[in-house]
């Protein structure tokens, strides 16, 4: 094979891919990657670290991160809270996204507890949310909208349930919940980054 054939392959090759990366930024749907649905975040309403009510109207077309955690925890939340910080500084000057961290117990987790942990971990904008509520609400959203634990999981007594769970998930700015992701693991919290910043470029 002649250098110039060599040549004339390459200079093919690097065009084709230069065509598709191109195609893939200026034609919306394009990638084959794009993130299909798991399911639709439903209505709700909760308390935030400041005392004032938070809705789905006002993350509506904000792409978020949705976690569960307990502010008395000294196992798992802490771990996953760490990693979840990484990405609140990656975002924390991105105006379309945020981050929503329920809590688990909320007999325990008023707002004004919320608030103190909100500090302690460094929180100086309003980009990380913390939020309690009624339980039953709460797991619900959990459950039936993030999917970050088993729906199946639900018990008679809500006062018997608990809800522990390590997982996050990422909503894009139409309110579908598109990836879950393992709030332990490094490399899934440096994916979630990618993802979401590929998500806020998707109009």
């Amino acid at each position: 094979m002649s250098r110039k054939t060599i040549f004339y392959i390459i200079f093919f090759s690097v065009l084709v891919v230069a065509f598709y990366a191109v195609l893939i930024n200026v034609i919306p749907g394009f990638s084959k990657s794009k993130l299909p649905p798991i399911s639709y975040v439903q209505p709700f309403s909760f308390t935030d670290q400041d005392g004032k009510i938070v809705t789905e109207k006002d993350v509506k077309g904000k792409v978020y991160l949705a976690n569960y955690f307990f502010t008395t925890c000294k196992t798992v939340c802490p771990r996953m809270n760490n990693e979840v910080k990484k990405v609140y500084e990656h975002f924390k000057n991105e105006n379309d996204f945020l981050i929503l961290s329920h809590t688990s117990d909320p007999n325990t987790d008023s707002a004004q507890r919320l608030k103190r942990y909100a500090d302690s971990m460094g929180v100086t904008n309003s980009n990380w949310i913390f939020l309690t509520g009624r339980k039953d609400s709460l797991y619900r959203q959990a459950r039936l909208s993030y999917r970050i634990d088993d729906p199946n999981n639900n018990v008679v007594n809500i006062e018997d349930d608990f809800l522990h769970t390590q997982f996050l998930a990422l909503v894009n700015k139409k309110g579908e919940v598109v990836k879950i992701y393992d709030g332990l693991r490094q490399a899934e919290i440096e994916q979630l980054i990618k993802d979401a910043e590929r998500l806020l470029k998707e109009e």
